[in-house]
């Protein structure tokens, strides 16, 4: 048997599988964010440890004798933020989460160099990754700073707790900045950028190498029959690519999330960071991918539901009558999805959400459906960075929340004209991404070639052409209202 963990920023989802890769139980424990301030985002990592070990009971209570057979586990992680271990493997203070962006003075310092850094990093600075976060510390909280022993990424930190070792892997590493991406190894000159040096770096290894056994303390705890490798794991997005089973350049998906994704595998290091494309290792040996990430994506959608009063359900619904009216359209505000500003292609900590051309016949359907546009807006632009580069991708898997909307789903495969499809996705897609690197482990398991498969497909759509010349000329405008928005944003933000 083998468990994935993922280390959600607002939850813990765990599973365990069989050998046939059937889900035998699944559990989640809910975590918490800390926002002091516009632009702060911090998490406790303690609680990441007592809702491991919930999990773990639960899934112990469910299947207690297949838990006890358990060879090997995963773990995924939300990406970037900065966990800080002093000599004695203490937390120094609260980890800086991926959607924190204070360091935006410190991402123009860090590529103040006598050498290219994007050439080495493969990715532009931005305040959501780790390094300008550390940077900040210093610059702010010289005693914090100055008690590092070693920098963890939160499943790395989780994976101390387990095993009490100092182990990270290639994902999950790419997005530090201090990642030579191409190499697949630490950068002595990305890291002095940050003033830190190799001995404050976990050791690296790939996704499905083993990275430390587990505790014999918690084996006994949880009552585990035999010694547990515990493997590298992935990165969040890396862990649901190899949980749906994309590994090949010819696979892509889009996440309609809490943030917007586009991730698709490459067979060799490739970057775009003129449009802040993040080019990062995959979980597999000798595999990259490249990815678009806009920061509010379904967020987008939560929020005005929140202030239109409306359900989710209901204000799909009321965008889909509303689009079959032309005129309405034409009519249309238009919205700016950037709520906690943004990354792929405009890397701008600055620029805001915005609503445009609102007008006295403006209702709530109209606000609802500007929104549904601008994420979908959003999208476009983001596989239009990567289309740069790289266009070996074909069909395009859909998973995340706001892939439920058939609506939806149409409306991009229109605006992007490919081929989307729905497969029979899980919440527990990046745990079980990560359960199948564990599996590599497993020294029964001869063809290792099998274990990453493709997920289901339940549907596809396909693009048409309703509509389409009205929504290419509305895009163009929303991209002129960025520009237009982006000269004043930071003088907004005060």
């Amino acid at each position: 048997m083998f468990i994935g963990i993922d280390l959600g920023t607002s939850s813990i989802k765990m599973i365990l599988i069989d050998y046939e890769q059937n889900i035998l139980a699944t559990s989640n424990t809910s975590l918490t964010v800390q926002v002091s301030r516009d632009g702060y985002s911090e998490q406790n990592p303690e609680e990441w440890i007592n809702a491991t070990n919930k999990c773990l009971d639960a899934l112990r209570e469910k299947k207690p004798k297949e838990f006890s057979e358990t060879i090997s586990i995963g773990i995924s992680g939300h990406m970037h933020g900065a966990t800080l271990i002093d000599h004695s493997g203490n937390l120094i203070r609260p980890c800086i989460l991926w959607n924190d962006t204070r360091s935006h003075q410190e991402c123009l310092e860090f590529e103040k160099q006598n050498f290219d850094v994007r050439s080495i990093s493969g990715n532009i600075t931005m305040p959501g990754f780790t390094a300008p976060k550390i940077n900040w510390i210093k610059k702010n909280e010289l005693e914090n700073f100055n008690k590092i022993f070693k920098v963890l990424l939160p499943k790395d930190y989780l994976r101390f707790y387990l095993t009490g070792e100092y182990y990270s892997e290639m994902s999950d590493a790419s997005g530090t900045l201090w990642l030579d991406i191409k190499e697949r190894k630490w950068s002595d000159k990305l890291l002095s950028c940050s003033f830190l040096d190799l001995k404050h770096m976990p050791q690296l290894v790939e996704g499905n190498d083993k990275a430390g056994i587990l505790k014999k303390s918690i084996k006994n705890k949880f009552k585990f029959n035999h010694d547990i490798t515990v493997v590298g794991g992935a990165g969040d997005n890396a862990a649901a690519a190899a949980g749906m089973g994309i590994t090949k350049e010819n696979q892509s998906f889009i996440s309609l999330g809490t943030s917007g994704v586009f991730f698709t595998p490459t067979q060799n290091f490739l970057n775009n960071t003129s449009d802040a494309v993040h080019s990062f290792c995959h979980c597999l040996p000798d595999k990259w991918h490249l990815m678009s990430v806009m920061l509010s994506a379904s967020n987008c959608l939560d929020w005005v539901c929140s202030i239109t009063n409306t359900s989710i359900k209901d204000t799909l619904k009321n965008v889909e009558n509303y689009f079959h009216d032309e005129k309405s359209i034409i009519n249309s505000s238009y919205f700016l999805p950037y709520l906690s500003g943004e990354r792929t292609p405009h890397n701008n900590p600055h620029i805001r959400g915005s609503f445009h051309s609102l007008k006295t016949i403006t209702d709530a359907t109209n606000l609802q459906y500007a929104v549904i546009e601008g994420v979908s807006f959003g999208i476009l632009d983001g596989v239009n960075s990567i289309l740069k580069v790289n266009n070996k991708f074909e069909d395009i898997f859909m998973v995340g929340g706001g892939s439920k909307s058939t609506f939806w789903i149409q409306l991009l495969s229109n605006l992007l004209n490919r081929n989307l499809k729905v497969c029979d996705q899980s919440e527990f897609g990046a745990a079980l991404g990560v359960a199948r690197l564990a599996m590599y482990q497993d020294p029964w398991i001869k063809n290792t070639e099998k274990i990453i498969k493709e997920i289901k497909v339940t549907d596809t759509y396909k693009p048409n052409t309703n509509k389409i010349d009205l929504l290419l000329k509305r895009y163009d405008i929303w991209k002129d209202l960025y520009k237009t928005n982006s000269q004043i944003a930071d003088k907004l933000n005060l």
